[in-house]
């Protein structure tokens, strides 16, 4: 596998500036949305609790979790993004919601402890090169019986077909080697248990792209980035790419990857 240069030690603009995420995926809603409907159901919001979404992004989850807790409760984004976090606060004032956004990162969230009745963060592990160290504030910031879901993505489980599979293999091993913390998938359970916190479940969900799209954005560029690390040859590259069109044109293709999401409460 190409060795490769950990990014910055912070969830900021830095951590994030990466070349991998879910997000690359292409028209993977139907899994997203399972996989959010799976975190909402798990941390069964209650009026007048108070929740909390690290990496909240444009916000969405921040005003649904307002919608869930009421006027009684608190639901409060954390986004190290300015453009992002003024995103969310445009959306919640469209949506004349009670979602509040603070600037932070998951190594120093900008709260006391035992703040929060649940706790959630998605897709934000892949990005740290401290993992535990944003565990820890999670365990920090929940108060005692409360919960956390902590969803993230597992690049190992990276499927690409149909191609060559040693030129698949490269890809993946490139896709592997482009990201901050690409096993954290599997890993998000050992970190909230070591944190001190109680692992009650474990969930999945695939994030399937949509076969009509070909190779798509994610598997054109990692497949780029190959052959610029000298792993595979231009050559290679075309023949995979065009190998997933035909795929594409007769029905025959499948790239994904696996995303986990844990369920943890502090005693």
């Amino acid at each position: 596998m190409t060795n490769y240069t950990p990014r910055p030690d912070r969830f900021d603009q830095a951590g994030q500036d990466q070349l991998i995420d879910a997000h690359d995926l292409e028209v993977t809603q139907p899994g997203m949305r399972s996989l959010r409907t799976w975190s909402h159901d798990a941390l069964a919001l209650r009026p007048g609790e108070r929740a909390l979404d690290i990496g909240s992004g444009t916000g969405s989850e921040v005003i649904a979790f307002a919608d869930a807790v009421g006027p009684t409760g608190a639901a409060i984004g954390v986004e190290p993004d300015p453009n992002l976090l003024a995103s969310a606060e445009r959306r919640a004032t469209e949506h004349d919601s009670g979602a509040r956004f603070v600037s932070g990162d998951a190594y120093g969230l900008p709260f006391g402890g035992d703040a929060f009745d649940a706790v959630l963060c998605e897709r934000a592990f892949q990005h740290l090169t401290a993992p535990a160290r944003a565990a820890a504030e999670i365990a920090r910031v929940l108060r005692p019986g409360g919960r956390a879901v902590v969803v993230d993505s597992d690049w190992a489980t990276a499927i690409v077909h149909p191609g060559d599979p040693r030129v698949v293999r490269a890809v993946i091993d490139t896709l592997i080697s482009s990201t901050t913390n690409p096993h954290s998938g599997r890993r998000l359970s050992g970190l909230l248990s070591g944190a001190g916190l109680v692992v009650d479940e474990v969930g999945s969900q695939a994030l399937v792209q949509d076969r009509t799209v070909g190779a798509g954005a994610l598997v054109s560029r990692i497949a780029d980035l190959a052959v610029l690390r000298g792993t595979i040859t231009t050559a290679d590259r075309d023949q995979l790419l065009a190998d997933l069109r035909a795929g594409a044109e007769r029905g025959d293709i499948h790239v994904s990857v696996t995303l986990f999401g844990v369920l943890a409460h502090k005693r």
